[in-house]
């Protein structure tokens, strides 16, 4: 048995960290220096690139290659994008698209544009198959419904991604298309049997560890079916059983974050941490909140459980290995840079039009509200940047006779994004079409309803470049990508 020391560094090797600041605290430096694996940063981290980029080189200061990691997997889910929208569409667009050269590209760019900001681990792609219609927390974050649309872009995303030079993650594994459940919030069911798995969920895994994908991230999911009652994450027939021995994967495997109600709220986080190390996850992400005392504990719960022999010496070692080897992988160097606007130019191709438009008499932009979920946060979304006047509304407080009483004389352009999970904004939007036979419907997220309108624009995502794609299919003069 190593001495506590040396428990205790072992312990800081499969952890991954946030803080709450624009710099490093003390406590993160010194903890880099004491062998944590890294750091996990989120929006709150983020003022913009100069910024970021002076963090994570003192971040890299710190110690010898740490992991710097963020879930960036472009489109609804940005943190380099947070204060705008994304410049990268998300991978609803891209599947729509169904072109695994540019799905390559795309994500060549991003990864680029990340490992020069300094970033070395992006927690991406989410190659989820999407086959729950009111899935709440991946919708837009997949390729499809369709595991061969799925299975060819995730081996591109992932491709893309480590030839731009930061390490892929495909998430959410075994796969969370087909809960009706946020893990954010409780622990998803998932109905399906090791055949059904075989047949959906696990076929695009297979292609990303095939694309040779450095890092898996675990989903906090229920599978009963399979005779398990404990989250995936925390499950040895899944991560050790299934990811390592069926799929052959050896690579890191990381998990989602265990602040999520759906892994801890049972059990809290240092007991969600030893668990799901014994399982077989190497890297631990801690989530957003869990700062200095809370990582002293779950440490302290990891050496415990060490000593005791609840987690054996040699599993944390084996932890270690896998993180050091991907920590020297993020020290190679990175390839050309990618095309400039290439996020741009697939979400122009992304966007569908069905029905004729009609001209655009200055038009009026309503914006009908819906919920942005924890994993997307308050990033900006709709058409007010290319319109000014765009008014935003609570579909819940407002009636389609508020709404027409502004739009007397002029064109109606009415938004809505995942309107398919929303009944009140369904209802509005029938309503305004039933009373006006020329009004437009963009919708900014799966199109999955459609209204009788007398056009249906659908860009598949609410990025920054899916508003401006929109935007200019209605004719609006489009200004450049802001970065």
């Amino acid at each position: 048995m190593p001495a506590d020391r040396s428990l205790e560094r072992l312990a800081n090797s499969t952890l991954l960290v946030p803080f709450e600041s624009h710099t490093a605290p003390r406590w993160v430096l010194d903890g880099l220096g004491e062998g944590l694996a890294g750091v996990c940063l989120f929006h709150n981290n983020i003022s913009g690139a100069e910024q970021v980029t002076a963090l994570n080189r003192r971040l890299a200061e710190a110690a010898d290659h740490p992991l710097v990691s963020l879930d960036e997997e472009g489109g609804d889910v940005t943190r380099i994008g947070q204060a705008a929208g994304s410049e990268y569409p998300g991978n609803a667009a891209l599947g729509a698209i169904d072109d695994p050269a540019l799905t390559r590209e795309v994500h060549r760019a991003l990864g680029a544009e990340l490992r020069g900001l300094g970033f070395t681990l992006d927690l991406a792609p989410s190659v989820d198959v999407n086959t729950a219609a009111d899935n709440p927390v991946i919708g837009t974050r997949s390729f499809g419904a369709d595991p061969a649309l799925v299975v060819r872009h995730a081996a591109a995303a992932v491709t893309g991604l480590q030839q731009g030079g930061v390490a892929a993650c495909a998430k959410h594994f075994p796969g969370h298309g087909s809960t009706h459940q946020d893990s954010h919030h409780e622990l998803p069911v998932i109905d399906a049997d090791v055949d059904l798995l075989e047949r959906r969920e696990l076929r695009p895994f297979r292609a990303a560890v095939a694309a040779g994908v450095k890092s898996v991230l675990t989903a906090h999911i229920q599978l009963p079916a399979l005779g398990l009652t404990a989250p995936a994450t925390l499950t040895p027939e899944i991560i050790t059983g299934l990811l390592r021995g069926r799929l052959g994967f050896d690579g890191v495997v990381v998990t989602d974050a265990l602040d999520m109600q759906g892994v801890s709220g049972e059990i809290g986080i240092p007991e969600a941490a030893v668990r799901a190390l014994a399982a077989g996850c190497d890297l631990l992400c801690l989530g957003r909140f869990v700062y200095a005392d809370q990582v002293a504990q779950i440490r302290a719960a990891i050496v415990e459980a060490a000593r005791t022999g609840r987690l054996s010496a040699d599993r944390l070692e084996q932890a270690a290995e896998r993180i050091t080897a991907l920590r020297s992988w993020t020290a190679e160097p990175t390839g050309e840079p990618p095309r400039a606007y290439v996020g741009l130019d697939a979400a122009r191709r992304a966007v569908r039009v069905s029905g004729t438009l009609p001209p655009m008499a200055d038009p009026v932009v309503v914006e009908l509200d819906a919920p942005l979920g924890i994993a997307v946060g308050e990033v900006p979304w709709g058409l007010a940047p290319w319109y000014p006047g765009a008014l935003r509304v609570d579909p819940e407080h407002t009636t389609a006779a508020e709404v027409l009483r502004g739009a007397e004389g002029r064109t109606l352009v009415v938004v809505v994004r995942d309107a398919h999970r929303y009944p009140r904004t369904r209802a509005v939007v029938e309503e305004l079409c039933r009373q006006r036979d020329d009004v437009v419907v963009v919708e900014m997220g799966l199109p999955m309803w459609r209204p009788d309108s007398r056009a249906f624009v659908t860009t598949h995502g609410a990025a920054r470049v899916n508003g401006q794609s929109a935007a200019e299919v209605l004719g609006s003069p489009a200004p450049a990508s802001i970065r």
